[in-house]
């Protein structure tokens, strides 16, 4: 029998976040081992719960749920994220405008797949979230990536980004707060991307979900703000800032030159219809979540949680010799750097499986997020402060040994 081979249209799919790492780690589970997991953003487990309030609306309208809503997403929920599309000063949004999914990702995938046509090209970022460059390619395209400049505290290089625009390039993928990096973009940077876009009448897709997650008194520009002209397509969901990944609740928002997108837009309803609808109950929490009590704001601010957290972590990955790192001022994550000449790694995945052998914690390898190096990770800062220092405290180890034997 010949063998049953996958799609080629995989070969460029890489989700190393759920990888071989994640498969050895359950296996150490299944023998009895505890892993501190540091590899994904995923709050539950780590003691942060969704708002009492969105479970109980969860809850009420359960009996409601039954039953397909329209494709688009229910009406409560559609329009509390198009007043919240006009809080952020996004011109021209209507109900039309905003399309429910099964979180994010599910609508980033509907809309690369409306987009892109065979060997058509994203601009995207290095390092990126890998699930970007995955459904680039699964929609036929060609993922380009352009730098985001690690000197510079990991803020697009410009220049990179201008001279990888060709002819076959459809639009430019903007993460911002960033994830791995924890970098929040600034405005000027932002409508720097906004002129390219309209320079060479591209498509701007803004990766915003980490939106409320933000430290030291920093304030968010939501990129579709920036232009009325230039057509944006925004992503958000309900599972960074409301503390909810597994209710599946995300949106996309269209803004800008809708009238010479009506073809685009037509594919865009054209695929929603086709799903026949997001997850009902995670629609019921939509509202309640945009419109209540902000309860994000207490976890980031001045001795909350995650701001502690944020800064344990911070103070003690930098202290380790031959780690550096860009203090995050956004999100969940951090990207520090191995000093290669300290840390010869020829293989980061499988130097970051034999960390989580020799010390049960989970990371990601930088390869993992499309970086061309191999002297990067990605960290997440979830668990309590006293776990975090043990985790830590557990790598530092585990470095300590690698230099020796580097010597």
């Amino acid at each position: 029998m010949n063998s049953i081979r996958k799609s080629a249209k995989l070969a460029n799919v890489l989700y190393d976040i759920r990888g071989p790492i994640m498969e050895a780690a359950r296996q150490m589970e299944d023998e009895g081992h505890k892993i501190i997991k540091l590899n994904i953003g995923n709050l539950a487990p780590f003691g942060f719960d969704a708002p009492e309030e969105v479970q109980q609306d969860m809850i009420r309208n359960l009996p409601n749920s039954a039953g397909y809503s329209d494709s688009k997403g229910i009406f409560a929920a559609r329009k509390a994220i198009m007043h919240y599309s006009q809080q952020q000063g996004v011109a021209g949004v209507t109900l039309d405008d905003v399309y429910l999914g099964n979180g994010a990702s599910e609508q980033i995938a509907m809309a690369t797949n409306a987009l892109l046509d065979d060997g058509d090209e994203l601009l995207l970022p290095s390092p990126d979230y890998p699930l970007w460059t995955a459904v680039t390619s699964l929609s036929g395209g060609r993922p380009v990536h352009y730098r985001c400049d690690e000197a510079n505290g990991w803020l697009p290089d410009l220049q990179d980004m201008r001279a990888k625009i060709t002819p076959r390039t459809r639009g430019i993928v903007v993460i911002n707060p960033n994830n791995p990096t924890g970098v929040l973009y600034p405005a000027d940077c932002l409508r720097a991307i906004v002129d390219l876009a309209r320079e060479h009448e591209l498509v701007l897709l803004a990766d915003e979900v980490y939106d409320k997650v933000l430290y030291d008194g920093g304030r968010h520009t939501a990129l579709a703000s920036l232009s009325t002209d230039v057509l944006t397509l925004t992503f958000n969901s309900l599972s960074k800032s409301y503390r909810s990944c597994g209710y599946r609740a995300g949106w996309l928002v269209v803004s800008g030159d809708k009238a010479a997108a009506a073809d685009y837009i037509e594919g865009l309803n054209m695929l929603s219809n086709m799903k026949l609808c997001a997850n009902v109950p995670g629609q019921w929490a939509i509202q309640t979540a945009l419109g209540g009590y902000q309860s994000i704001n207490e976890l980031v601010g001045e001795g909350g949680r995650l701001r502690r957290q944020r800064d344990l972590a911070y103070e003690l990955i930098s202290a380790i010799p031959g780690v550096s790192c860009v203090r995050p001022n956004a999100a969940l994550y951090m990207f520090p750097r191995l000093d290669p000449a300290v840390y010869p790694i020829a293989d980061d995945r499988q130097f970051f499986l034999e960390l989580l052998r020799q010390t049960r914690v989970m990371l990601v390898q930088g390869t993992g997020f499309n970086y061309p190096d191999h002297q990067h990770f990605r960290m997440v800062f979830l668990p309590h402060e006293d776990e975090l220092r043990d985790a830590i405290a557990r790598i530092a180890g585990f470095l300590e040994r690698y230099r020796k034997r580097s010597i």
